[in-house]
This record gives structure tokens, sequence and C-alpha cells, in this order.
């Protein structure tokens, strides 16, 4: 199988994080995407409006009803807290399929503070997902910096499993302006009332 993996906080998922999945998996070719609904990014250690895990991936699992999409605690069972690791683990356990990271441009900006990022460029292909605003910034970037070198043709974008590593393609599609800090300023309790129970079940 060709597999997405889409990290993230998820805080809450949302159409945004839908679309651009399945904008995605027609790019790429792909059979399915994975959601990795982050237990903890050290990135945003100390957020005070960071969701119960359980509520995050219960709205993930809302989101990809009816679509190509599993919603996954799978950083949590492996109780991994870096990329890096999940990459390396999810890899070695499932050596059958093919994976390719999925990020928003936003990622991108700050993708040189990843704990060994250069080691995922080598380890996965990438791709990138543009955002509306975050482009200049993006591109002026340490990791594109070192990246760039690499960069594939979007045209190219279906023959990911046979690139050489590093690896990565810009993707660009109709932007979705939904984003999860604007739905928590709307309602920053959305977590308390998502209508039923939350269950910490695993995936």
């Amino acid at each position: 199988m060709r597999i997405g993996l889409l990290g993230g906080s998820f805080n809450p998922a949302h159409r945004g994080h839908r679309r651009i999945t399945l904008d995605a998996m027609r790019a790429l070719d792909l059979d399915e995407v994975w959601w990795l609904v982050s237990p903890g990014n050290p990135l945003k250690d100390g957020a005070g409006d960071m969701a119960p895990f359980a509520a995050r991936l219960e709205s993930a699992r809302i989101m990809a009803r009816r679509a190509p999409i599993r919603a996954s605690a799978i950083e949590r069972d492996l109780h991994t807290r870096y990329t890096i690791d999940t990459v390396r683990t999810i890899l070695r356990r499932y050596p059958r399929h093919r994976f390719i990271w999925l990020m928003g441009e936003d990622n991108l900006q700050q993708f040189h503070r990843w704990r060994a990022w250069r080691a995922i460029a080598r380890a996965i292909p990438i791709a990138v997902v543009d955002r509306p605003g975050y482009n200049v910034a993006a591109h002026a970037t340490p990791a594109l910096g070192w990246f760039r070198r690499f960069q594939k043709r979007p045209g190219q974008a279906k023959n990911w499993t046979m690139w050489s590593l590093p690896a990565f393609v810009l993707l660009r599609f109709r932007p979705d302006p939904t984003s999860a800090t604007g739905l928590r300023a709307r309602d920053p309790d959305w977590f308390r009332h998502m209508g039923r129970t939350v269950p910490q079940r695993r995936s």
C-alpha cells in the first residue's frame, strides 16, 4: 500500500485537514492516509489551549469518517515523542508498505527545529502542501536552503516511490481558510461539548 503520514496536534481536527489530505491522496496516488495525533508536540510544550489527547483523537476520527483516512494513536502507543522515532518505527513495522510524510508549508517553516530533521528527510520522502501566508517565511527557512536541491516537480508526484532520498515535492491546491487556531478562538471549550463521552480507544 501507498500511505501518507500526516502528523499533528489536531486541536481540533477540521475540514482543512480533511481537504488537504484528500487533495494529497489524489496528487500522490495514495491508498490511504494515517493522521498521527500527537500526544504532545515538543514544539508546543506549555501551550495553554491544548485539549486532552482523547478529545483530539476523537475529533480526528469524526473528521476522517467515510474517507480513506485512519486517525491513529500510534505515537501514544509507541511512546514516541519525536517524528524521527515515529517514522523509523513505522518503516520497520510495516516493511511491505510505502510511506510518504505529509506536512503543511507552515511546518516547513520550522522543520529545521525538529529533532534530526535531516535524518527524517533521508528516511522518508516528503510532500509539502502549500499554505497561503506561509510562502515567504517557508522559502527563507534554513531547512529549505539545504533541501531545495532535492525538490521534485509536481508532475513527478505520483512517482514518489521511485525517488532517491532525500526528496520532496511542493503541492499547491485550492486553499481552505479553516484553521485550528481560529476554531479555538471562537470556541475555546470545543472539547467539552463534543456531544458524547470521549473514550480512550486504541488504534
